[in-house]
């Protein structure tokens, strides 16, 4: 039961995050991509922080401060500075189908520091999944804007930095609380980004932002920062991290659609059928039966 629990709110934040790509797309000329990352956790902070003081929330032990600092750093700071400078090069459907590898990821780098075995059927789906992302981001170039390749190629290289986070937060979850590990985590890298984004001007940029920019703004720190990953942290403490990075497949169907509505982004045959083979390659790989783990004792493993 927990396990269904962890992956429908999962799915939740998936789609929270989707609506954030889009806002983030729809910002990225208005603000360097330091300055929308420190708008999105360092407003997401001042969501959480009262919360979880209200709610006398169970912080992280002082012994694992060190590490749930550097994950947070590592994951909003690093990974979403380099996310929203893959959104300024390519279109928000691409970026985020770049993305939906993070289950294959997270596999991956979970085989490699041997919490979860890497079966056949799993990298069957692995090397199926790859192939639709080559094709949908190969052959689209047409309807593509100048560049976009990188946007590409800095998503997917990112992407390595959330599956990461997903293998190892876990443990410190279950220490603390979903919601004292986040806003920790948060506060350390939404801190830093907003130090960067102040002392390189940000501050004048956030300034200049219209009705509508702020609109979307806001969004991004409530929706796409706050709420968005409290869900996924909540969702890491039920589920295991393969599982709940499986509903990353949601984020380019929901971001595909409101950018098509929002943006006027087109979604293209290449695009559908690249998809397809992603979610093709994320089911080979996560219907496996569940193999022996090489470290059981490790809570992050099946």
């Amino acid at each position: 039961m927990n396990e269904r629990l962890g992956v429908g709110v999962a799915i939740l934040s998936s789609s929270f995050g989707a609506g954030a790509a889009v806002a983030t797309r729809y910002l990225i000329t208005a603000a360097d991509p330091i300055t929308l990352a420190a708008i999105r956790f360092g407003g997401g902070v001042l969501c959480l922080l009262p919360l979880a003081l209200l709610l006398r929330v169970r912080w992280p032990q002082r012994g694992d401060w060190p590490a749930v600092a550097g994950l947070g750093f590592m994951f909003y700071a690093v990974f979403f500075v380099f996310y929203n400078v893959a959104l300024a090069y390519t279109t928000v459907a691409r970026g985020t189908l770049a993305l939906s590898t993070l289950p294959l990821m997270t596999m991956l780098v979970g085989a490699l520091l041997g919490i979860e075995a890497l079966s056949a059927r799993k990298t069957t789906g692995v090397l199926l999944a790859m192939l639709g992302v080559s094709i949908a981001l190969a052959t689209g170039l047409a309807h593509a804007p100048a560049g976009a390749w990188r946007g590409d190629l800095i998503m997917a290289a990112a992407t390595l930095c959330m599956a990461l986070y997903n293998v190892w937060s876990r443990p410190y979850i279950q220490r603390s609380s979903a919601l004292g590990f986040l806003t920790l985590g948060m506060a350390v890298g939404g801190g830093a980004l907003v130090l960067i984004s102040l002392l390189s001007g940000g501050a004048g940029q956030v300034a200049r932002l219209g009705p509508v920019d702020w609109i979307a703004a806001i969004y991004l720190a409530a929706g796409g920062g706050a709420l968005a990953f409290f869900l996924w942290v909540y969702a890491l403490q039920h589920a295991s991290p393969t599982r709940v990075a499986n509903t990353m497949a949601v984020n380019p169907l929901v971001a595909g659609v409101l950018a098509a509505i929002l943006l006027g982004e087109p979604i293209t045959l290449n695009l559908a059928i690249g998809l397809l083979a992603v979610f093709a390659g994320i089911w080979i790989a996560t219907t496996d039966r569940p193999a022996p783990s090489p470290r059981a004792q490790t809570p992050a493993g099946h």
